[in-house]
């Protein structure tokens, strides 16, 4: 995908698409569905994701450092080793995802439900947890 400002993709339904490696930073996924797809290593630094449908998604090594995911629905996501620095999950939905490795840093996950979640060896230096669900997380092996 060729770089852009921004893509805008508000309320496409991308199910189970392969996004590996897509550079979609900045771009407007606003209610889009991704259930499923595949965003292994994806460029989506900045990227707009509120409410977007990313259940059993593989985000995997993606990059999504500052990126805007309120509401999104993340639940059995594979999110092992993303970079999630500075974004903002606030009341995104999180349970079951993998995050393994994954770079929390002053991430906003206020209201979030990470029940279930793995989140070993995950870096939350920062991250702003208020009023998460937090039963059930694996911090450690």
């Amino acid at each position: 995908m060729a770089e852009a400002p921004f893509t805008a993709l508000t309320s496409e339904q991308l199910i189970a698409a392969n996004l590996t490696g897509a550079n979609l930073r900045y771009a407007h996924l606003t209610n889009a569905n991704l259930s499923g797809a595949n965003l292994t290593k994806a460029q989506l630094q900045r990227a707009g994701l509120y409410n977007a449908n990313l259940t059993g998604a593989n985000l995997t090594g993606a990059r999504l450092d500052i990126a805007f995911l309120v509401q999104a629905d993340l639940n059995q996501a594979n999110l092992t080793g993303a970079n999630l620095m500075g974004a903002n999950l606030e009341g995104a939905k999180l349970t079951g995802a993998i995050l393994r490795q994954a770079d929390l840093y002053k991430a906003n996950l206020t209201g979030a439900d990470l029940t279930g979640a793995v989140m070993i060896g995950a870096k939350l230096t920062g991250a702003k947890l208020t009023g998460a669900k937090v039963t059930g997380v694996k911090l450690r092996d």
